[in-house]
């Protein structure tokens, strides 16, 4: 019943948007529009946005800075069959079995078979990956492959990614960009009037309502097509890797416009982010120094990973951040050791520059003492549907990177194929747009953003605590292991911080921490919601009360 009561308020409060609280003396109209909007600013979204521009006008929206995205911080590189003795069945395989044969292995093939040109095409516009001395890649390899195939740039792979297409973009005649711009809500017939939803065909998405942080506006930003490429969910969890601006905001405004969401409660918690209780989010402590040779150990030094796994510190994801986990609950400790002073110091602090200052800072020298480290919430493996083209259940709405499921990662995703399946699935959402654009014009009639019934803001703390709340439940109860008494527990206390929520929301002035907090709240009532649904352990989705076999 409680599910049922929050699932009820979650999906049908969008119908109030229009009378959201905003500053009244605000109330003239603002409109823009674009061939093609793209709502965030990471590899998938800067990808596309390069891809279609001559073909019209881009605007990018991104609400903090256009670099400040999960692509800039990732580390450890971008997975793509390169060279023998590697092939794509081998990748394939890898994939499937760390995705527990969850996996779509269509979509799996079309992505690892595309990977190739896809990294070509980032050599192309200036990415550059590590070469050895006679100028072949020089590629690595990480937990859960079977072969060398990660393509780096030392450990800030995902920074020189970002930059050189940012740079592309800002150069870009056609691109306009709208930093500190925050989409609260995707336009759809809904806001014609018109009856819309999850289970009837035929929705159409026609932009955005966009919150211009500086000038304190709404805007309405009419589209023909639409790219929801927002990053994830990490910081629905109190840990995490991620910056702060993934707080789900994607997948919450596409469940409120009837978009399919699905495979939510495969939330993947990164084993290895360096411990620091005085920094949030956590500094990562890539997958790559694993690969490299760097051994999990306890604080007593125990070696303990082949305990859990055959392939020992390299085990897939999953296992390995809850292997770590269950010696953290058994020997009571903060945090575990990665251990890589066995290694050449020399060719350590050349490998992982990026790490070695980073530890070097908080006293540690990598090359000689222990790295302490924990499970972080890193990943969301589900998210909107899409097929095969990118394209959502809504038409004229793509979703590329983590907010989409593609069906590539199934239980739990494969070490760097996030990077390459977001340029993967960038290229196929640019070629079916631009095969379909010349169909659709800009929706008329939709109405401005009503400003009625504004108020005062309300107090910071008010959001801040929920914010802190919300953070708390999901990672005391639906984090790494989980079970149905804590899944039911985490349903309760989600109602109660909603309903004070939209309260607050309807009666205050609009915020962008009030919408993020909206945002988190809706997307853990789909994690809890699809976890209680999931009647085994599989993957990154582990219960007390369903054992693996």
């Amino acid at each position: 019943m409680v599910a049922l009561c929050l699932k009820m308020f979650i999906e049908v409060s969008h119908k109030d948007n229009n009378f959201i609280n905003f500053e009244s003396r605000n109330s003239k109209k603002m409109n823009k529009s674009c061939d093609f909007l793209v709502i965030g600013s990471g590899i998938g979204g800067l990808s596309y946005a390069l891809k279609v521009a001559e073909a019209g006008k881009v605007i990018i929206v991104t609400k903090s800075k256009l670099t400040d995205s999960n692509t800039y911080k990732a580390q450890g590189g971008i997975a793509s069959v390169m060279a023998l003795p590697d092939d794509f069945e081998q990748h394939i395989n890898d994939t499937m079995i760390c995705g527990s044969n969850k996996s779509n292995r269509e979509v799996v093939e079309l992505i690892v078979k595309n990977a190739p040109v896809q990294i070509e095409q980032l050599v192309r516009w200036g990415v550059a990956f590590d070469k050895d001395v006679v100028g072949n890649y020089a590629l690595a390899r990480e937990g859960g492959h079977t072969q060398n195939r990660i393509l780096h740039h030392k450990d800030f792979t995902g920074a020189e990614i970002e930059e050189r297409l940012a740079a592309l973009v800002c150069e870009h005649p056609n691109i306009e960009i709208l930093e500190e711009h925050f989409a609260v809500d995707l336009l759809t017939q809904h806001h014609l009037g018109k009856l819309v939803k999850r289970s009837l065909p035929g929705t159409e998405c026609y932009g955005a309502y966009i919150i211009d942080l500086k000038q304190r506006n709404v805007i309405t930003l009419l589209s023909k097509i639409t790219v929801l490429a927002t990053g994830g969910v990490g910081n629905l969890y109190h840990t995490t890797t991620n910056p702060a601006v993934a707080t789900g905001d994607g997948i919450a405004m596409a469940h409120r416009a009837k978009a399919i969401i699905e495979d939510m409660e495969f939330i993947q918690f990164h084993p290895t982010a360096l411990y620091n209780p005085l920094e949030r989010p956590q500094f990562l402590i890539s997958e790559a120094v694993r690969g490299y040779g760097g051994i999990l150990r306890t604080q007593d030094g125990r070696e303990f990973m082949h305990l859990y796994h055959p392939m020992g510190s390299l085990a897939p994801r999953d296992i390995t951040a809850r292997s770590i986990d269950n010696e953290l609950k058994a020997s009571g400790d903060d945090f575990a050791y990665l251990d890589v002073t066995h290694k050449n110091g020399e060719q350590t602090r050349e490998d992982f520059p990026n790490i070695y200052e980073k530890c070097l800072s908080l006293g540690i020298d990598i090359t000689k003492d222990m790295i302490p480290v924990l499970p972080a919430a890193h990943y969301s493996c589900g998210g909107v549907k899409v097929d095969t083209n990118g394209e959502t259940s809504i038409k004229r709405l793509y979703a590329v990177g983590e907010v989409a499921s593609t069906g590539l990662h199934g239980a739990n995703r494969l070490a760097s194929n996030s990077l390459i399946e977001a340029v993967v699935y960038a290229d196929f959402a640019a070629c079916h747009s631009l095969a379909n654009i010349s169909r659709y014009g800009l929706q008329q009639g939709i109405p401005a953003w009503d400003y009625k019934g504004t108020s005062h803001p309300e107090e910071m703390v008010l959001i801040t605590q929920s914010y802190k709340e919300v953070q708390q439940i999901m990672s005391y109860y639906v984090g790494i292991v989980r079970s149905n008494i804590r899944l039911e527990r985490a349903m309760q206390r989600m109602q109660i911080i909603y309903e004070e929520t939209e309260h607050l929301y309807k009666r205050s002035t609009l915020s962008q921490k009030l919408c993020e907090l909206r945002n988190m709240i809706a997307v853990s009532y789909l994690i809890i919601k699809q976890a209680q649904q999931m009647k085994e352990s599989v993957g990154l989705h582990f219960s007390l009360d369903y054992p693996m076999n």
